[in-house]
């Protein structure tokens, strides 16, 4: 395809994206099943230009930004918190998985080669990242549970990609070395985390100097890219990298962004995000045609294939599962012989965390990245497009009504450490009527600021009542901002009849509605 030929095939591919997007809406599905499933159907299609995925490119393109947009909004203190079962998910479960599908294959079919074999496990062992947040933003889930779910999926990219470089070698060469595999992942892993920890900082020093809200946003992209292709370039981790430094810029953005480049850095992120991440998901659809010139006949993949790929696809769901509970346990015996306390064990905890380990891009794009005289490719490839397929469109379609059924509970110490926001309110609003006192009087005892000395201590005595009376106000408080925002509607309208009639500037008519854009924003914050 020439230049302007993918440019064209990618503006179809946005508009299939939106008319996807809203009939998944629609019917109640999961996006991103509905991209998946929208995308294989054109792979089939007839007069659909042949497509070719580049592997390479689209792990490039598209996994440093999510991954950096997913590591700014990680709470760190949850993250901190929960690191031990965050690493067990994406280091543990990954190489449990990696090596439990690797014997399942060479059980099934023990002419193909350990290597190979293992390297197939690596392939479908990492839950992906966008999978992860595309499904999961759209279910309620205990906080504790979406720490964990969210930060493995942050952090087991890197352990897939290492795993499929060894086994990848092991299988062209014949040889591994367990120590040698060993201490390569450490310093992999310490190197990007040193190489993300750098680029953070540094960039941290640079944005002042840009001085311009506009390139401080486009600044934060770049940034995404600079890790992930700085720390590949020097054989470490990428994706590390690129979650170290988003790590830190989440940390100190409180600090060092202005509030409006926090508006107006969120608004585009989430537009990228929203446009990177329906791409991602109908390549992923548009792939099964690169996959099916790598079969042979259809009797071959019957044949042949089925039932290798059947057992890794059920392989992959059932050693999570395995994991999960098993490592659920042995923690609770550790727990009863030291006496330290840990949170109970859940079933229905467990069997969600189990049933969410949604397969995506980075399974994709590493399969198809294979070489060509792999042995056993084409087996990992069809393996690699049904798992994502079965866990993106099954189990993301069906986890919504599984939470729905088990009704998992928040862990009680975990959800009762901070404030509520009823009750940060009410502190944060005391201090400002603490300010404005200190700033309302003049040397001779004259009031400077009596308006605002009046709202601000109004606000503080209804702060102050609301958290103490949360649920007996919450009635009031709704009704309050529903007759705010009906005023806001009606300005709304007034401002845009009076443009209309030609009674006001086109400027005046932006300025105005941007206040009651940032007016409704606040009120349907607090209504909420």
């Amino acid at each position: 395809m020439s230049a302007v030929a993918v440019f064209e095939f990618s503006l179809f591919l946005l508009v299939a994206i939106l008319c996807l997007e809203v009939l998944a809406r629609r019917l109640g599905l999961p996006p991103a099943a509905a991209l998946i499933a929208g995308g294989a159907l054109l792979a089939v299609a007839p007069g659909i230009p042949n497509f070719e995925l580049d592997p390479d490119l689209v792990l490039v393109l598209f996994l440093p930004p999510l991954l950096m947009e997913g590591a700014f909004f990680t709470v760190w203190a949850d993250f901190r918190r929960l690191i031990g079962g965050i690493l067990s998910l994406a280091v543990g479960a990954v190489i449990f998985t990696t090596l439990v599908v690797g014997a399942v294959t060479h059980w099934v079919m023990p002419s193909l080669p350990w290597g190979a074999c293992f390297a197939l496990g690596a392939v479908v062992s990492p839950p992906d990242a966008v999978a992860a947040k595309a499904i999961l933003e759209r279910v309620h889930l205990p906080r504790r549970m979406m720490v964990l779910l969210q930060g493995e999926s942050l952090l087991n990219d890197a352990a897939g990609l290492v795993l499929l470089r060894f086994a990848v070698a092991a299988a062209l060469t014949g040889s591994f070395s367990l120590p040698s595999a060993t201490g390569s992942f450490v310093m992999l892993a310490v190197g990007g985390t040193a190489v993300g920890a750098a680029l953070g900082l540094l960039w941290l020093r640079f944005l002042p100097l840009l001085g311009n809200t506009s390139l401080m946003i486009a600044a934060t992209f770049v940034l995404s890219w600079a890790a992930y292709i700085t720390g590949e370039a020097i054989h470490v981790s990428g994706v590390l990298a690129t979650v170290t430094a988003g790590l830190i810029i989440g940390w100190y953005q409180h600090e060092t962004f202005s509030a409006s480049m926090r508006i107006r850095s969120i608004a585009v992120w989430e537009v990228m995000v929203f446009v990177m991440e329906s791409f991602v998901f109908i390549l992923i659809g548009l792939a099964l045609r690169s996959i099916r010139m790598h079969f042979g006949s259809t009797e071959h993949v019957i044949g042949v294939l089925l039932l290798p790929v059947l057992a890794v696809v059920l392989t992959v769901i059932i050693s999570r599962f395995v994991w999960i509970f098993a490592t659920d346990g042995i923690r609770l015996g550790l727990a009863r012989v030291t006496g330290r306390p840990t949170t109970p064990f859940s079933v229905a905890s467990a069997t969600i965390m189990s049933w969410a380990g949604m397969r995506g891009v980075v399974t994709l794009a590493i399969g198809l990245a294979l070489p060509e005289h792999m042995p056993g490719r084409d087996l990992i490839l069809i393996s690699a497009f049904s798992v994502i397929l079965v866990t993106v469109v099954f189990q993301g379609t069906t986890i919504g009504w599984l939470i729905r059924v088990m009704e998992p509970k928040e862990n009680i110490a975990f959800a009762d450490e901070h404030l509520t926001r009823a009750q940060a309110v009410a502190r944060m609003t005391s201090v400002q009527l603490t300010a404005i006192e200190k700033l309302a009087q003049h040397s001779n005892g004259a009031f400077r600021h009596p308006r605002l000395l009046e709202q601000f201590g109004y606000r503080a005595r209804v702060a102050d009542e609301y958290s103490r009376s949360e649920t007996l106000l919450a009635e009031e408080k709704s009704a309050h901002y529903t007759a705010v925002l009906a005023a806001i509607t009606a300005g709304r309208k007034e401002i845009l009849r009076l443009h209309r009639a030609g009674a006001i500037h086109d400027d005046v008519l932006h300025s105005l509605e941007h206040q009651l854009d940032l007016q409704e924003l606040s009120a349907e914050n607090e209504r909420a």
